[in-house]
């Protein structure tokens, strides 16, 4: 079983994937921007743009996602990514799915100043200069993401993150483990998982 955790920059997307896969035995989570990332470093700096532009992306997601369905068993794969064209959508999930897979999508949506609020506080310090790109893709985002191809759309901005988990969770018929954490732990937990994905290239 595949869950795909979509949602605009700042949405929650990773912090729910890390969450799920806490308490969900044998989960494993699959990046899709590890493959952007590597096809940027391949690069000169000047030629990055949006490397879900590179056709080798998207080939490159729908094959390891492929590859790690059919032959990892230990428990569900979950893949943290915004995605918001359509085409792209169908190049990647659309494939997996007519492959045969079973895949959950989920697009985690909330109201424009309460992901400018998450993005804010995700910017070390620098409020949101450090995500202008989060920022300047966030309208685009929400829009699109609100449409019917990418149900089902999950309103966060009243849940805390192990809610949000515990919904997805309920969706696809998984059972999580218990949350257990208090509320300093909970914060330890997402401030590691933050300073685990900052991106300084």
């Amino acid at each position: 079983m595949l869950l795909w955790i979509n949602g605009p920059f700042g949405g929650g997307k990773t912090q729910t994937a890390y969450e799920l896969r806490r308490r969900l035995p044998g989960a494993v989570v699959c990046d899709p921007e590890e493959v952007g990332f590597g096809l940027h470093r391949m690069m000169p700096r000047d030629l990055r743009g949006d490397f879900q532009d590179l056709a080798a992306w998207r080939q490159g997601v729908y094959e390891v996602l492929d590859l790690t369905l059919r032959r990892y068993e230990d428990g569900p794969v979950i893949a943290p990514m915004t995605l918001t064209d359509p085409a792209y959508f169908d190049q990647i999930v659309g494939r997996l799915r007519a492959a045969g897979h079973q895949v959950h999508h989920f697009a985690l949506l909330a109201e424009r100043e309460t992901v400018l609020r998450r993005l804010t506080e995700r910017g070390l310090g620098r409020g949101l200069k450090r995500e202008s790109f989060a920022v300047r893709k966030l309208d685009e985002c929400l829009e699109r993401l609100a449409g019917p191809r990418f149900a089902e759309h999950l309103r966060t901005d009243r849940l805390t993150v192990p809610q949000v988990a515990d919904r997805i969770a309920a969706s696809a018929g998984l059972r999580l483990a218990p949350n257990t954490d208090g509320a300093l732990r909970h914060r330890l937990r997402r401030i590691g998982v933050g300073l685990r994905h900052i991106r300084l290239a």
